[in-house]
C-alpha cells in the first residue's frame, strides 16, 4: 500500500522496488545520520511553533519531561549476540529508547537508542545538546546523581527531580519534617566529598498528596521564579511521557520491533519515532491571539489523525489507472500466495516457557 501511494504521487519518477527484502536491503544502506539530520530539522520547526508558547514562570522555563522504555526485538542470532538479554533470564533481545517530551503537550522532542541494558543517565547526557535555552527537565526518582546534576547545570538547563529514601540532603535549619513545605538544602554525596567536589545548593519542595507526599528537588532557588503550585503542576504533567510510550507501543504497534538485524532495528526505531513526532505535531492545534501563539491543551486525538491519514491514502489509491490497479493487485496476490519448501526446522532454539510442556497421556482402555 505504501508503494502504491508513492507511485500515485510520483507517477513520472522512478518506481521503487516490489519486494519487502529489497526494501530492507536498501534501507540498511541508508546512513543513520540522514534520519538524525531529518529529526534535527524537525526540531527546528517544532521550536519555532511551540517553544515560546510553552514557557512558564517569571524565569521563562521550558518544561521538558524525560523517561525511557524498553522495546522487544525478535530472537534472531545477530540481535541475541549484539543486544543480549535485559532483565530476566532467557528474555528476548531488547532495545532501550530514552525520550524527551514537551510538556504539557506530550510532544516528542528528541530521543536516544541503545541496548536494553543502556544507562538512562548516559542517554540524558547525550540529549542535553538538543535542549533549547532555559529548559527545565522534569524526571522521576531514577534520575538522581551528582554527575548527572552537574552535567545538566553545565549545559545551561535546570531540573526538577523526584526524591526517594536513598537521597541524603543537608540543611542549615532544623525544621520539623512533618511541617516542612520547602527549604534550601545541599546535595553532597559521599563520593563527591571524597573527590573534593563542592556541594550543590538546591531547593526541596514537598507536594501533599492523597496517598503519599511527593518530594521534589530543583536547582531553582528563588520561589518567585517558580513557585510551589507551578512545581506541583509540572510534576503532574510528567505523565505525558507515559502517554507518549503508550501511543508508540499500542497505536503504532511497536511493543515488539520487526527487524532482525541491528542496522534495521535502529532504522525502524528512528523512522517510527519520526512518524510519531509528526503525528503528534499534527494533532496539536495552535491559535494566534494578539500576535502571540497560544498552544491549545485540548488537542485532537492522534488516533483520529492516523485514521484520517489512512483514509486519505486509500482515497488517493482509488484514483489510479486500470493498469496500475491490476499490477498492484497482482503484486498483493503474489505476496499472499508465496510458498517455499523448507530445508530445515522452523524452530532454531528452545523457546523459554514458564514450565515444560507435557504431552497428553494415552487413553485408558
Amino acid at each position: 500500500m505504501a508503494r502504491a501511494y508513492y507511485v500515485s504521487c510520483h507517477q513520472k519518477q522512478r518506481r521503487p522496488g516490489d519486494s519487502l527484502p529489497g526494501f530492507q536491503m536498501a534501507l540498511a544502506r541508508l546512513p543513520s545520520r540522514v534520519l538524525r539530520a531529518f529529526a534535527a530539522a524537525l526540531r527546528q520547526q517544532l521550536a519555532q511553533r511551540f517553544v515560546d508558547a510553552l514557557r512558564i514562570g517569571k524565569g521563562g522555563y521550558l518544561p521538558m519531561g524525560c523517561d525511557g522504555s524498553r522495546l522487544e526485538c525478535p530472537r534472531s542470532q545477530q540481535l541475541q549476540a549484539r543486544l543480549g538479554e535485559a532483565g530476566k533470564t532467557d528474555s528476548p533481545p531488547m532495545a532501550y529508547v530514552s525520550a524527551l517530551v514537551l510538556l504539557p503537550l506530550g510532544l516528542l522532542w528528541s530521543w536516544r537508542l541503545g541496548k536494553g541494558t543502556a544507562s538512562e543517565h548516559d542517554h540524558l547526557r547525550s540529549l542535553l545538546g538538543t535542549l533549547p535555552r532555559r529548559t527545565l527537565l522534569v524526571a522521576d526518582a531514577f534520575y538522581q546523581g551528582y554527575d548527572l546534576y552537574t552535567a545538566i547545570l553545565a549545559s545551561g538547563a535546570s531540573f526538577l527531580v523526584r526524591l526517594s529514601s536513598r537521597s541524603r540532603l543537608y540543611t542549615a535549619d532544623h525544621a520539623p519534617l512533618d511541617r516542612l513545605r520547602q527549604t534550601l538544602v545541599y546535595y553532597w554525596p559521599d563520593k563527591a566529598q571524597s573527590q573534593g567536589r563542592p556541594p550543590l545548593p538546591l531547593r526541596v519542595v514537598r507536594v501533599r498528596g492523597k496517598k503519599a507526599d511527593v518530594w521534589l528537588l530543583t536547582n531553582i532557588l528563588d520561589p518567585r521564579e517558580l513557585h510551589h503550585r507551578q512545581i506541583a503542576q509540572l510534576y503532574r504533567w510528567r505523565w505525558c511521557n507515559e502517554g507518549l510510550f503508550r501511543y508508540y507501543k499500542r497505536m503504532l504497534g511497536k511493543v515488539k520491533l520487526q527487524s532482525r538485524t541491528v542496522k534495521l532495528v535502529h532504522r525502524e526505531a528512528e523512522g517510527s519515532l519520526i512518524a510519531l513526532q509528526l503525528l503528534l505535531a499534527l494533532a496539536t492545534r495552535t491559535q494566534s491571539y494578539q500576535g502571540q501563539v497560544a498552544v491549545l491543551s485540548d488537542r485532537e486525538s492522534p488516533r483520529r489523525i492516523l485514521l484520517r491519514i489512512r483514509g486519505g491514502i486509500m482515497a488517493q489509491l482509488r484514483t489510479l489507472g486500470p493498469r496500475q490497479i491490476a499490477a498492484y493487485q497482482a503484486m498483493l496476490e503474489r505476496v499472499r500466495s508465496e510458498h517455499r519448501w523448507r530445508t530445515r526446522s522452523k524452530v532454531r532454539q528452545v523457546w523459554p516457557r514458564r514450565k515444560d510442556h507435557k504431552p497428553p497421556k494415552p487413553p485408558l482402555l
